[in-house]
């Protein structure tokens, strides 16, 4: 069984408040051995971990995996009367992990995603849906151990990236496919701090044949992450650039995270600049966001109270000689901006604001509200995949509308975890002023085996 630090109630497509860089449980590259150790000796699936193949020990093989199941249902989907829509995902990953002593490891990840019965809304059966059967994670971790406190992994291969809050880089495992790269990474450990540096191209996946990389699509970059001050105060800093040769793009992204943990109170503050070319345009382009917490001690169900505020730049001028929208590049949606992912990390001004509560430590239960407006009039709406719902508008209302989030996740035991949301989206000015403006219900329910 394969097991990832990060792993708890927070679901597989939401960060936790201070996730750190390779902590996510879905990307399922960061196998923590000694969690192995500590979990049910009862259960089924701990004969399948560590398993030894030499009488030290220190050659072992793991096997895991997950499957998962999740019905959605969409009610007046793209906000047309027209669209409603029930359907089922089922998503199949099985992968196996060999140690060749300390300073060598194998990890190989399989998957199936499929839709069974189709997906009738606008756009069919996507890509984030169907990846009828192909290799998820193919790679050689070789570690150079150093001085106390300093060592260098290097990883060839086909592989998940996970940076920070995943704002920008995340595996997406919400979508049914999730993403992967193909390509070079070295992470260089000293004491607190972890710098890593890749080189990679994107594989995008092809629903009835396997994936292979876009050698059009390079992305690379160096992200280092560590403690200034202990848990009270952390840091980020980054450049991703990101190389398109069918849009003759070339983006740099410059950014940097504050975060930690205060008594009572945590704290995220991250910010980006991007820079580059975009045809026969510079790029300028800005992101900013802010999220607060506070855990008030000694209460009942475990509160946490939590407000935030995301701008992400748009263009005021198109066709000027400048691209000031700003790239999301690779986001963890479904987190941020609202989980029916009508609006992505592109020409916005968003706040939230909500509550998140624990009745018992298996279940954690969130409300959260948010607001969206167009952050320039003359640009579009887009979604959390970058997509455009709307064509920009200098004349239609700036404010998008506002979003209601009810979620619920379960976790019956160490391998069953259960979830469940509602996502109420109520259409603002700009909605109505440019085309279908009925209010956006989406409900899902999903239920996951990890082993």
């Amino acid at each position: 069984v394969l097991l990832s630090a990060g792993a708890g109630a927070w679901g597989d497509d939401q960060a936790p408040p201070q996730a750190e860089p390779a902590a996510h449980a879905a990307a399922r590259t960061e196998v923590d051995a000694q969690a192995a150790a500590h979990a049910d000796a009862e259960s089924f699936f701990e004969r399948f971990r560590r398993i030894p193949l030499n009488e030290a020990g220190d050659v072992h093989l793991s096997f895991g995996g997950e499957m998962r199941q999740r019905i959605e249902a969409w009610r007046n989907f793209n906000f047309d009367g027209d669209n409603d829509d029930v359907f089922l995902l089922t998503r199949l990953r099985l992968s196996a992990d060999l140690h060749l002593g300390e300073n060598i490891r194998f990890f190989a990840e399989g998957k199936s995603a499929l839709a069974p019965f189709g997906r009738d809304l606008p756009g069919g059966t996507r890509t984030l849906d169907v990846d009828q059967a192909d290799l998820q994670q193919l790679y050689v971790d070789l570690t150079l151990p150093g001085p106390d406190g300093v060592s260098l992994t290097l990883r060839p291969g086909r592989q998940a990236l996970t940076f920070g809050r995943q704002r920008l880089v995340s595996p997406l495992p919400w979508a049914n496919t999730m993403r992967t790269w193909e390509g070079v990474r070295g992470d260089l450990e000293i004491d607190t701090w972890r710098i890593s540096s890749f080189w990679t191209y994107f594989v995008p996946v092809r629903k009835y044949a396997l994936n292979r990389r876009d050698r059009g699509h390079q992305f690379f970059g160096v992200y280092a992450t560590g403690e200034l001050l202990g848990e009270r105060l952390k840091a980020d800093l980054y450049w991703l650039g990101r190389d398109r040769s069918a849009l003759d793009e070339r983006r740099h992204t410059l950014g940097g995270r504050l975060f930690g943990r205060v008594d009572a109170f945590d704290y995220d503050v991250e910010a980006a600049w991007q820079l580059g070319r975009l045809g026969g345009a510079d790029i300028e382009a800005q992101a900013v966001a802010i999220e607060l917490g506070w855990r008030p001690p000694h209460l009942p169900l475990h509160p946490r109270l939590f407000i935030g505020f995301d701008f992400a730049s748009g263009d005021g001028n198109p066709g000027a000689g400048k691209a000031r929208t700003f790239d999301q590049l690779f986001p963890l949606g479904h987190a941020y901006l609202g989980h029916a992912d009508v609006v992505g990390r592109q020409n916005v001004l968003a706040s939230h604001g909500g509550l998140s509560v624990r009745p018992v430590d298996e279940l954690t239960v969130t409300l959260t509200g948010h607001g969206f407006w167009r952050a320039r009039r003359a640009d579009a709406l887009y979604n959390a995949g970058g997509a455009v719902v709307r064509a920009g508008d200098p004349d239609a209302g700036r404010f998008i509308g506002a979003e209601l989030d009810l979620r619920a996740s379960y976790r019956l035991c160490e391998h069953i975890e259960l979830l469940g949301g509602y996502s109420r989206f109520f259409p603002g000015p700009f909605i109505r002023d440019t085309g279908p403006s009925r209010g956006l219900d989406f409900f899902y329910t999903q239920f996951s085996l990890t082993f």
